[in-house]
C-alpha cells in the first residue's frame, strides 16, 4: 500500500511539472566588447604612461611646461593638481574657483595628466576650451593599505567627463547629446548614434579619435550601461589591452 502511494506521488508530481508553463526569461541587452591588443602596445601612450614612476612622470610634465603641484593622495602613485589648462583647455569640476582648488575630486595622477594633454590637443582641433567632469579621485575607505596603490578613481588614474564647452559657448552634454544605445558599438566600421545630429556626431569624433590614439586603455560610454549614461570613463592602465565600451 504504501508502495502504491508512492507512486501515485510521483505521478502527481511529474503531471505537475509538466503542465506548468515554463517562465519567460527576461532579455536582457547585450553589451558589446572590443578589447584590442596591439602588436606593439608598449609604443601607446597609454601603455607608456602607464609604466612611469612618479620621478619619471612629474619630469616629462615638467619638460611638457605644465604647471602643476605635488599632492598627498591615499592610494595615489603619483598625485598633482592641475594648476592651469593644457593646450589651452580647462579640466575642472562644476564646483566654485574657491572649492576647486581644495577638492579631492580634481586630483589627478601625474600619469592620466599626461594623456589628458595629449587629448587637450585633440580637443583644441574641436574649438573645446573647457572640460568638465565629475571627478578624477575618489578617495579609497579609511582601512586601505597604506603602502597599496589602486586603480580607477581610486588610483587617480580615471576621470568621468560630463560636458565639453567650445570656444563659441556651445556645450556638447554627454546625457543630452551623445544619443547611444546600451550594447551598441562605439567606435569603428559599423558604429552610429541612435539619433544622428551635429552634437551626437562630434562627441563622436571627440571621443574616437582618443581611441584611435590609444591614450587611454578603458572607455566607456553611455553604450556601457546606465551608470553612465551621463559621462565618458577615460582610464589609463599601463595594460597592453584597450577596452572600448
Amino acid at each position: 500500500m504504501t508502495r502504491y502511494l508512492a507512486l501515485v506521488l510521483v505521478l502527481l508530481v511529474g503531471a505537475h511539472a509538466a503542465d506548468a508553463k515554463p517562465r519567460k526569461k527576461r532579455k536582457r541587452p547585450r553589451v558589446s566588447s572590443r578589447v584590442v591588443h596591439p602588436r606593439e602596445a608598449s609604443e601607446t601612450p597609454a601603455f607608456r604612461y602607464g609604466h612611469l614612476s612618479q620621478a619619471e612622470c612629474e619630469a616629462e610634465l615638467t619638460s611638457r611646461g605644465i604647471a602643476f603641484q605635488r599632492e598627498e593622495a591615499p592610494a595615489v602613485l603619483a598625485p598633482v593638481r592641475l594648476l592651469g589648462p593644457l593646450h589651452g583647455v580647462e579640466f575642472h569640476t562644476d564646483l566654485s574657483a574657491e572649492k576647486r582648488a581644495t577638492t579631492k575630486w580634481e586630483i589627478a595622477d601625474c600619469r592620466l595628466v599626461l594623456a589628458l594633454d595629449d587629448f587637450a590637443a585633440q580637443l583644441a582641433a574641436h574649438d573645446v576650451t573647457e572640460v568638465i567632469h565629475y571627478s578624477m579621485y575618489r578617495p579609497p575607505s579609511k582601512d586601505w593599505p597604506e603602502d597599496k596603490f589602486a586603480a580607477q578613481h581610486k588610483g587617480a588614474v580615471a576621470i568621468d567627463i560630463g560636458r565639453f564647452k567650445q570656444a563659441n559657448g556651445k556645450v556638447l552634454d554627454v546625457d543630452d547629446h551623445f544619443s547611444g544605445r546600451i550594447g551598441a558599438k562605439t567606435c569603428g566600421d559599423g558604429a552610429r548614434p541612435r539619433k544622428k545630429t551635429p552634437e551626437s556626431m562630434e562627441l563622436r569624433a571627440i571621443l574616437c579619435d582618443a581611441v584611435a590614439a590609444k591614450l587611454f586603455n578603458i572607455v566607456l560610454t553611455p553604450n556601457f550601461n546606465r551608470p553612465h549614461k551621463n559621462h565618458f570613463h577615460l582610464e589609463v592602465t599601463g595594460a597592453s589591452w584597450f577596452l572600448i565600451h
